[in-house]
């Protein structure tokens, strides 16, 4: 018992440090937004990705123990999440340059809705009213902090919000994947794909810009390894523990993603993020306390 506790808690600790890692990755895609295009960063974000990315596939022992096998049998699934990645990103990305970067997160933060409204129609799930109820109070902060109608509103708020939605349409179909598949292969699927669509997409659009700086390349290489590692500490804590339990510490990265907003770009939005935020993340935590709920009846 008390080695699962050890786990349990390491797994929270890991999970947490990935979240700082996947704010670190936002902070230098803003930081380098004025001089390199969204596909281009998300395309060496996926290319220095792929070094943790490898790393997890390689020290996976259900990998090691399936014989080392490339080709899976849902391939054109996985090349499909990969695609989905590749738009997700460029939206991230795309409004991280135009937006509060508090803000820009927070937003994000609304694909735990999405994932459960799309479980219905994918996956066949049953969702009651509790569920659908915190759907709903989330939705209500998304409106707040993306504030319709108000002088400060603008399109790009729909970038992030569209992300979510990809994102959580990439978390949806993950559980479709067959179970003898590990976790770090699917990974490796959706990395690779997401970098050959960046890139695509980053030369179709006027190609690649020559690195102005020895300072801006050690940033791209951070930003990738930042992203990466975080992946990597997420398939790692989750094989700890259940997801349940790393759920409620989700929301870290929203009060974190304020403070670094504050801290490197004098950013201090709480019109836009307050009551809104909570809202999001009141939601969150509403479908999450209902799931374990269910999962302790069953």
């Amino acid at each position: 018992m008390k080695r699962a506790t050890d786990r349990t808690g390491l797994a929270i600790v890991l999970s947490l440090v990935a979240l700082t890692l996947f704010d670190g990755m936002g902070l230098v895609i803003k930081l380098l937004s004025d001089t390199y295009s969204a596909a281009e960063l998300s395309a060496w974000r996926n290319l220095f990705g792929l070094i943790p990315t490898v790393l997890a596939l390689v020290l996976s022992s259900n990998w090691r123990q399936s014989g080392r096998v490339l080709r899976i049998r849902q391939w054109r699934l996985a090349l499909a999440r990969g695609a989905i990645v590749t738009v997700a990103q460029l939206c991230f990305y795309l409004s991280l340059g135009q937006m509060a970067f508090a803000t820009a997160s927070t937003i994000t933060y609304a694909n735990a809705l999405f994932m459960t409204a799309l479980a219905v129609p994918l996956l066949g799930e049953r969702v009651g009213w509790a569920r659908w109820s915190a759907v709903m109070v989330g939705f209500a902060g998304v409106v707040l902090v993306m504030q319709p109608g108000s002088d400060t509103f603008s399109a790009t708020a729909l970038l992030p919000l569209f992300a979510a939605a990809c994102y959580a349409l990439v978390g949806v179909t993950a559980r479709l994947m067959d179970d003898d598949v590990p976790s770090p292969l699917v990974n490796l699927y959706s990395n690779v794909t997401a970098l050959v669509g960046s890139g695509l997409i980053a030369l179709a659009f006027g190609g690649f810009s020559p690195i102005q700086s020895g300072t801006d390349m050690a940033w791209i290489v951070a930003m990738g390894a930042f992203g990466g590692t975080a992946v990597l500490f997420l398939i790692i804590s989750y094989r700890m523990t259940e997801q349940s339990n790393l759920a409620p510490f989700s929301y870290f990265g929203i009060p974190l993603a304020f403070v670094l907003g504050w801290l490197f770009f004098g950013e201090t939005p709480w019109q836009a993020l307050f009551p809104g935020g909570l809202l999001i993340v009141a939601g969150g935590l509403i479908i999450i306390w209902r799931e374990q709920r269910l999962r302790r009846v069953a």
